[in-house]
């Protein structure tokens, strides 16, 4: 994705490439609608569903004071959090143009990549200061909530099926950094053959989050994205590298196998917990209605979903690879030809006693000291 400057001539407004330039500044101009509705009574209520978050659960004074130790706040899922992803989302948008503005652009100006490849530096820049920030989010609320300590919590979902705080607004800002990526493709102006590709990335990382957040897999679905997320992060970090200084094709190498060996845990940790899943279904309530994690229908899906998606990903990895094997190897053969072609044709016209001569027309000066 690449991030156009500002021209010197300002295009007419509400223009097309007014828009373009000037999308982050809109999209704050729509944000602070929302934030200014708080300073008013008739609007108050409406702002407070697309910034705060919704479906908490409230409980009587009794059951209050024997969960002195619980969490506090509890929430469910609703119809609700499409207005809070939405805001959360223009958030996205404007932290999105403030890293491009004021850090990728500057590197770029100082590093003078051609385009092409400073449009994948963008993106892999993009990429790395999400996965960081999303990988020390994650870590933070595994280790406050004892999932790491308490494995079990991998496949037994929370009583009543009910998110803390954290865990609920992790989701929803998941949710709104890649339902930001769509319109992103517009205001970045991607290529048309590269759509396709991205729609993909961008709607299997949605899938599969709020697979997650709908089925109540809060614990799993976290854990399965730090893993995916720590992998991506590696990929993009190297090839920050890698197109600095092509030196680096060593650390590409090293990723790879990072990456494989991170498909792997990822797939036996999914089947680990979708087995003790369906051991707890058989065990438990044989209806299936109790609890939506315990339907077997519901784990089959997960799994297979996990299966596939970890296939699609190295698949792509090979690909990579190999378009990138394919690159190294062009360069190489170019020169040889050209080397050849020239030592033919000096061979036969432009040698005297084997030293090269020229076959063009004597210069000006030539032909001045043949005539003195």
């Amino acid at each position: 994705m690449t991030f156009r400057k500002k021209g010197t001539k300002n295009p007419p407004v509400l223009s097309q490439e007014f828009i373009l330039q000037n999308h982050a500044d809109l999209v704050a101009c729509v944000g602070m609608f929302f934030v200014l509705g708080l300073m008013f009574e008739g609007t108050a209520e409406v702002s407070i569903v697309f910034i705060t978050l919704q479906h908490g659960v409230t409980f009587p004074a009794e059951e209050a004071e024997e969960r002195a130790t619980a969490p506090k706040f509890l929430y469910h899922y609703g119809a609700k959090d499409l207005a809070t992803v939405f805001f959360y989302m223009l958030v996205a948008i404007i932290i999105h143009a403030t890293i491009q503005e004021y850090v990728l652009d500057r590197i770029n100006r100082r590093m003078q990549f051609p385009k092409p490849k400073q449009s994948k530096f963008n993106e892999s820049g993009q990429f790395s200061v999400f996965f960081l920030v999303s990988c020390i989010w994650g870590t933070f609320i595994l280790l406050s909530e004892n999932c790491l300590s308490d494995l079990s919590l991998l496949w037994r979902a929370h009583p009543n099926n009910m998110m803390t705080f954290q865990m609920k607004f992790f989701y929803i800002s998941q949710l709104a950094y890649w339902f930001h990526a769509f319109p992103e493709l517009y205001f970045q102006r991607s290529k048309p053959q590269d759509l396709s590709q991205q729609v993909v990335y961008v709607g299997l990382h949605l899938f599969h989050i709020a697979g997650a957040y709908l089925l109540y897999l809060n614990h799993l679905g976290l854990l399965l994205l730090m893993m995916h997320y720590f992998v991506e992060f590696l990929s993009h970090f190297c090839d920050l590298f890698y197109f600095s200084d092509e030196k680096y094709q060593k650390e590409f190498s090293l990723w790879a196998i990072v990456f494989i060996l991170g498909r792997l845990v990822t797939l036996i940790v999914s089947v680990i917990t979708v087995g003790f899943h369906l051991a707890g279904g058989q065990n438990g309530n044989s209806d299936g209605t109790t609890e939506d994690v315990n339907v077997l229908a519901a784990k089959i899906a997960v799994l297979s979903s996990s299966c596939t998606i970890q296939a699609y990903i190295t698949w792509n990895l090979f690909n990579v690879q190999l378009q990138r094997w394919m690159e190294e190897d062009t360069p190489l053969q170019a020169p040889s030809v050209k080397k050849k072609r020239t030592k033919g044709r000096f061979s036969r016209k432009g040698t005297e006693n084997g030293v090269a001569t020229s076959n063009r027309v004597d210069s000006p000066h030539m032909r001045k000291e043949k005539s003195s």
